[in-house]
């Protein structure tokens, strides 16, 4: 299950699914890299005018299915959310999975891609910094220090410490085990219905977003619950919900987010420090083992989705 490790002058292969970002923010994060010890391989022409997305989807989705098989890579990381990926999901539905495993790196509209491979191709990925965070030098200390230790096999597992239990089911001191499957919550709410939904039984739900208001968290959290996501699942852990208004915060915490948890016949959690986060953005890897103890103060250990040098 576990992928083979990054080492000095490999190839890291760069996509752009969705949206584009600067052309600065591109060339730093090609030099970040560089400075990793790692081949940056961009598609050439990589962005072109559009209202919405990097490229048109047939360049999009060329440059991907390029990455993805591609024999001689082990990364691929994305350069920037935004919007797009799932106007490629009908083709890429169709795509069978490489032989060649590898990594993936993205979060937001990544989520999409995500999903598609944790479940249908049984891949793990990685939820993490975008190249353009790279690139500005946004990526620091321990966040830093854990998402290299992953790509280059130095550590084995990451521990998210002291997540607050939400209701009752959460507090009780047990230990929960499965794979951690999510990502953007209003990404994973474009999907239902479509043949890319996420199907979670038996996992551990993740959960973060960025601009949306409490109203929409609430109609996102009660379709969730109206098809039955939260049934299925063994637990819920909400990372970084980032929103502009104090008043916005106070109604989601305050409000939406307790209503919701109490509602639950499964363990909802908060405090994971991973999402949107301008201060913090620790990676979390997906679709691998996983443990989630409960009680006074949770602690979730995942366990990394490269094998140890």
């Amino acid at each position: 299950m576990q992928l083979e490790a990054l080492q000095p002058g490999d190839i890291v292969d760069l996509v752009a699914p969705a949206s584009a970002c600067s052309r600065s923010d591109l060339d730093q994060g090609i030099c970040a890299i560089r400075e990793l010890g790692l081949i940056p391989r961009v598609p050439k022409n990589i962005f072109a005018k559009s209202v919405l997305f990097s490229n048109s989807d047939e360049r999009r989705l060329e440059q991907l299915r390029v990455a993805l098989y591609a024999r001689d890579s082990k990364l691929i990381w994305c350069i920037r959310g935004g919007y797009g990926v799932l106007r490629l999901m009908p083709e890429i539905l169709r795509w069978r999975p490489p032989q060649h495993r590898k990594l993936v790196l993205g979060y937001s509209d990544i989520t999409t891609l995500h999903q598609h491979l944790n479940q249908q191709w049984n891949w793990p990925s990685l939820h993490g910094p975008l190249v353009d965070r790279l690139g500005r030098g946004a990526i620091k200390g321990s966040e830093r220090r854990y998402l290299l230790g992953l790509l280059f096999g130095r550590v084995d597992q990451i521990c998210f410490h002291n997540l607050k239990p939400l209701n009752a089911q959460a507090k009780a001191s047990r230990v929960i085990r499965g794979k951690v499957l999510g990502g953007n919550m209003a990404v994973l709410q474009s999907g239902l219905g479509t043949p890319s939904a996420m199907d979670p039984r038996g996992t551990i739900l993740f959960f973060e977003d960025i601009g949306e208001r409490p109203h929409r968290m609430d109609r996102m959290l009660t379709q969730f619950e109206q098809v039955g996501w939260f049934r299925n699942a063994r637990a819920v852990v909400l990372g970084d919900f980032i929103l502009g208004e104090s008043k916005d915060r106070r109604n989601l915490w305050k409000d939406v987010i307790p209503r919701f948890a109490e509602a639950q016949k499964i363990p909802v959690l908060c405090g994971l420090p991973v999402g949107h986060s301008s201060r913090r953005q620790w990676p979390l890897p997906l679709n691998t083992w996983a443990e989630l103890a409960l009680g006074v103060r949770g602690q979730l250990t995942v366990k990394s989705p490269v094998r140890l040098k």
